[in-house]
């Protein structure tokens, strides 16, 4: 199906049900009256010179509005651009001009960087403001209402229409300028639907919790729980407190966040007088997850903890472990699981290989490989990139990782991120995971920097209160050995992240390699 196929999915269980509800503004609207206004919206981009196809951007905080916007994108059978607001203004005008949008829905408060952008991209000649007229452009309202009625196309066909483009996604970035992720509807439809398997069934009341951008992993959560008919409750931006009390207000069901808000939520003195037993589904993505955090998480939220791995080339759900797992592991039922990613979904096979093809059996680390309809068509006109990440016949993530007998992959590592000391590898995760063991650890980031002898030496960057050096080398000693313990320790207020909110160890690495070692 299409993507707005599955909003409609879900329009049609209960038009009258609330859709969106935005806290910021008070907006509240029906699935009857975002299906309409979309409606309008489209035709009113057609009417307006755009073409099937082509490639709109989405600039703005977390709204009702940008929600609206993005469906009407693909109502009109639209390519999604997702643009993120944290980036640099710079970047986000490279990234337009490579897959050269011609549309840019945003909101007036970034109305000094839509400025940089309408002087640094030629191809952007339509532009709509979300809330009101802003610098000559129209209030996305007064742009529906000075458009011509008529009637929108049929953009679907009996299958679905595939092959059709929903989004150019636009990766990480942090080896340079990002590459637009080419998402078509066949591979966005299974992620949706591998999605609703795992997080649908369990309440007749589903009210889901925007709170993350919505151009990252939060767009995605958002259409998954909109086609099964949830409610949306957005917040324009994460805060610990208002986020817990946003549950017990709304009695939210649905959530994602990465794990640094998990140990935002932990750490709020609201965490013990709201009621947060709504909820039946927290996913984690985007990162590892301190086991010890993790655990924590299930005494706390109860048992709606959950995991998912993936990346924009193979989207979300590569990997599932259900809140059932990790409920039975922080209760002592293999507890090691609360380390894992999961195991593969239905809609893909995985597998772990070596640097020459080979599949690893289990027990040995690999680099993660991934085969099926969830993986991205390509990267946008970049076919040697494509070739580079789809050799042996395989897609490949980057990230390494073992597999146990189970069936249960744990993720050790980014492949580039590997500290070599000594002629040993050491995966700087397995580091971080027993360092944030320490209840006074709130965050740690590993990496390798230069020693003389050793080539590069283990080094802990962490976040924390009333512990010592000595402290963090002996616990990890203890349980990890002398090579893989850190030699050293830097104490910071916080650990820089990228605009899609990972650790920048980029970033990291360079304030001790310069010119040298800056992969990642």
């Amino acid at each position: 199906m299409r993507s707005i196929d599955y909003f409609d999915r879900g329009h049609d269980l209960d038009p009258r049900r609330a859709c969106l509800i935005d806290t910021e503004s008070g907006e509240r609207l029906t699935f009857a009256e975002v299906k309409a206004l979309t409606e309008r919206i489209a035709i009113a981009m057609y009417a307006n010179g755009f073409e099937n196809q082509a490639p709109v951007a989405l600039y703005g905080p977390n709204s009702a509005a940008i929600m609206v916007a993005l469906l009407a994108i693909w109502r009109a059978n639209g390519q999604w651009v997702p643009v993120n607001t944290r980036n640099a203004i710079d970047a986000n005008a490279g990234y337009l001009n490579y897959v050269r949008c011609g549309w840019l829905f945003y909101h007036s408060s970034l109305q000094a960087d839509v400025a940089a952008l309408r002087a640094q991209v030629p191809s952007l000649t339509r532009f709509i403001c979300l809330d009101r007229p802003c610098d000559g452009d129209p209030s996305l309202d007064r742009f529906v209402a000075d458009s011509p009625a008529g009637d929108l196309p049929d953009m679907s066909d009996p299958f679905g229409r595939p092959d059709d483009v929903v989004g150019l996604f636009p990766t990480g970035g942090t080896t340079g300028p990002s590459k637009g992720v080419v998402v078509t509807n066949l591979g966005w439809g299974t992620m949706l639907e591998t999605l609703g398997d795992a997080v649908g069934g369990r309440t007749d009341d589903p009210v889901s919790l925007v709170v993350a951008p919505v151009t990252h992993a939060a767009g995605p959560v958002a259409l998954g729980t909109l086609a099964l008919g949830a409610t949306q409750v957005i917040l324009p931006g994460f805060d610990a407190d208002t986020v817990l009390r946003t549950i017990a207000e709304h009695r939210v069901t649905h959530m994602y966040l990465p794990p640094t808000a998990l140990y935002g939520l932990l750490a709020s003195p609201e965490l013990g007088r709201q009621d947060t037993s709504s909820l039946k589904i927290f996913i984690l993505v985007g990162s590892p997850v301190s086991p010890e955090k993790l655990r924590l998480a299930v005494e706390k939220f109860g048992p709606c903890m959950c995991q998912a791995y993936g990346q924009v080339e193979s989207p979300m759900i590569t990997t599932w472990l259900p809140p059932e797992v990790v409920a039975a592991a922080a209760a002592g039922d293999h507890p090691e699981r609360l380390a894992s990613c999961g195991r593969a979904t239905r809609s893909v096979r995985v597998g772990l290989m070596d640097d020459c093809g080979n599949l690893l059996p289990d027990g040995e680390p690999g680099e993660i490989v991934v085969r099926g309809v969830l993986v991205s068509k390509e990267y946008f006109e970049l076919p040697e990139a494509t070739a580079e990440a789809r050799q042996f016949g395989w897609h490949h993530t980057g990230d390494v990782a073992y597999r146990d007998a189970h069936g249960y992959l744990f993720i050790v590592d980014r492949k580039k991120d590997m500290v070599v000391t000594g002629g040993f590898n050491v995966f700087t995760a397995e580091v971080e995971a027993a360092i944030t063991e320490l209840a006074s650890v709130s965050e740690c980031a590993v990496i390798g920097v230069p020693h003389e002898k050793w080539g590069e030496s283990v080094h802990a960057i962490v976040v924390a209160d009333g512990i010592d050096e000595a402290t963090i080398i002996a616990h990890a000693k203890a349980r990890l050995g002398g090579v893989k313990a850190p030699k050293s320790v830097a104490f910071v207020d916080a650990i820089p992240r990228t605009p899609a909110g990972k650790m920048d160890k980029r970033a990291l690495r360079a304030a001790h390699w310069g010119g040298g070692r800056m992969v990642n």
